[in-house]
């Protein structure tokens, strides 16, 4: 079943892809949940053109997201949390406490599209996460977990 995608679906693709599903995801989740339209072939028209009028703004939406993108390369985030003897920490940082401390840093991210592999830290140490800012720009982040004195 070919969909046209209206909104951004982790792990399927973004708004104005044309994506192939089963047909009993696309029927009972995609569609009812307003995430995707069918592909016919006059809607696939109206998107070719939709896309053709959009592309000159996007190109100016890219070009902030790659300054922002550069921005946060230049950041260094030490996150601090209580320890249990050792580098095991009491709790877990996760994507929202990453959110928290680039805003502090001036940079305003929704926690949605910040990519902690594995979900959260539960030890101290260094670690990496992807935050996409656009879907042609993702930046990788380095971070530090550094137990409170």
């Amino acid at each position: 079943m070919e969909l046209i995608l209206r909104e951004d679906v982790q792990n399927l693709g973004f708004k104005d892809d044309i994506v192939t599903v089963k047909n009993g995801y696309g029927r009972n989740y995609l569609i009812p949940q307003g995430l995707a339209a069918m592909a016919t072939s006059s809607a696939k028209k109206v998107l070719a053109e939709n896309l053709k009028q959009r592309a000159h703004k996007e190109k100016k939406v890219v070009a902030e997201a790659t300054k922002l993108a550069d921005a946060l390369k230049q950041l260094e985030i030490k996150l601090t949390a209580k320890t249990a003897g050792g580098d095991k920490l009491f709790g877990s940082i996760s994507n929202i406490d990453l959110a928290e401390a680039i805003e502090k840093a001036g940079h305003a991210i929704e926690r949605k599209f910040i990519n902690i592999p594995g979900g959260t830290v539960k030890r101290t140490g260094a670690y990496t996460a992807q935050i996409r800012l656009h879907r042609e720009v993702i930046v990788d982040l380095d971070f530090e977990v550094v137990s409170e004195a």
